[in-house]
């Protein structure tokens, strides 16, 4: 009786296992194919349009020809869900049999059944499909799949914005992404605080470029507008570190330069995460200065430290925070890169650099095929 219990009671589990894994591959498969949320509605309407194109080409050839079918397609693509698209097509490829049959064989006339006509309907049905099972796996209807985007794209740019500066600072910054995109890898966060005596900034940029590194970008630059200001200075590096490295990203790592500055007396620290150096200017002697410091990239191992390296911008020195983008290039060292930023950047010290983030980016890396950021502070003299 033991024995039997035991075999009942290991046959209910195997059940229930069986059971287990048709659901997840229900959820994984079939549900993922169909999508969620009810489209009998479209689907019946889209039905009963393909009769009455094929009444039409049957008895008004002059006016309706038997590629109309494709309008039902293309607005099927972007209305149902795969499996329903797939009745459609059903639908659609019996008409063109019917319209085969019923108007003949092949000739000349302007309402003909020929082979280009159903080259045409099968390969808008094949970019209906893409589009459909695009949409099921995004979870979002085509109506708002793009105010999605803008909203994100205006998140980005809204978070990147840099605050307001006191009397005798000016303030700008300048973001291409790669390949004249919307949405880049590299973004800047900004806050004052310390009662609005302290400026902090930190620049970013995530591994890869465009729309590759614009998911993880727009994810980081939420998190890290959410660190900055909340934590000591010291702090914010180690807590961006810590998060990438929770995220368990295949390609996670990224470089950021974090600069604090006050805006009273000038006086500023660097810390840097694998980014490259910020250049100063110093209005004394016109000559650009190189303020490097040592950092490990965010994102590669735990426990990570980021030393900082003080300066001090005087009237007249300009600060510039910049990307990889802007210097580096097949067969060129990054040094000649940043010699020839600095180069165009002396151009705009009579002005004051007014307006000339935008100008640097189209000077020295304007067909680059990589993001850019380029941020410019300077203390009026």
């Amino acid at each position: 009786m033991a024995l039997g219990s035991a075999a009942d009671s290991y046959t209910a589990r195997l059940r229930k296992a069986v059971h287990r894994a048709r659901i997840a591959l229900r959820k994984s498969g079939v549900d993922y194919f169909r999508g969620d949320g009810s489209d009998w509605i479209a689907l019946a309407g889209l039905l009963l349009t393909i009769p009455a194109f094929t009444w039409g080409t049957v008895v008004m050839p002059a006016w309706v020809s038997p590629a109309a079918l494709v309008l039902p397609i293309v607005a099927g693509g972007l209305l149902l869900r795969p499996a329903s698209l797939l009745g459609l097509y059903a639908a659609a490829a019996a008409a063109l049999i019917v319209e085969s049959v019923v108007l003949g064989p092949y000739t000349a006339g302007p309402a003909t059944v020929t082979p280009g006509t159903v080259l045409v309907v099968a390969a808008c049905g094949f970019f209906g499909l893409l589009i459909a099972q695009f949409r099921a796996r995004v979870g979002v209807p085509w109506r708002r799949g793009g105010t999605m985007l803008f909203d994100l794209r205006e998140r980005i740019r809204i978070q990147s914005a840099l605050p307001r500066l006191p009397k005798g600072w000016h303030r700008e910054m300048a973001l291409r992404p790669a390949g004249g995109q919307s949405f880049s890898g590299d973004f800047v966060v900004a806050a004052r605080t310390n009662g609005g005596r302290t400026l902090e900034v930190v620049l970013t940029d995530v591994s890869g470029k465009g729309m590759d590194a614009a998911s993880r970008a727009l994810l980081l630059s939420g998190a890290f507008g959410g660190l900055l200001g909340s934590l000591p200075p010291h702090g914010f590096l180690p807590a961006a570190n810590g998060y990438l490295l929770r995220q368990d990203w295949d390609e996670g790592f990224a470089t950021s330069i974090h600069l604090v500055l006050d805006l009273d007396s000038g006086d500023y620290e660097l810390l840097s995460a694998g980014h490259l150096p910020a250049l100063q200017l110093h209005a004394g002697s016109g000559r650009w200065e190189e303020m490097d410091t040592e950092g490990p990239l965010l994102g590669v191992y735990d426990g990570a430290q980021f030393d900082a390296v003080k300066g001090s911008l005087r009237p007249g020195d300009v600060l510039m925070l910049f990307t990889d983008g802007l210097v580096e290039a097949s067969g060129r060292d990054i040094s000649e890169g940043i010699d020839r930023l600095t180069g165009e950047a002396d151009r705009y010290v009579a002005s004051g650099f007014e307006g000339a983030a935008w100008h640097l980016i189209e000077a020295v890396a304007k067909d680059v095929n990589d993001d850019r950021a380029l941020l410019l502070l300077c203390r009026q003299a």
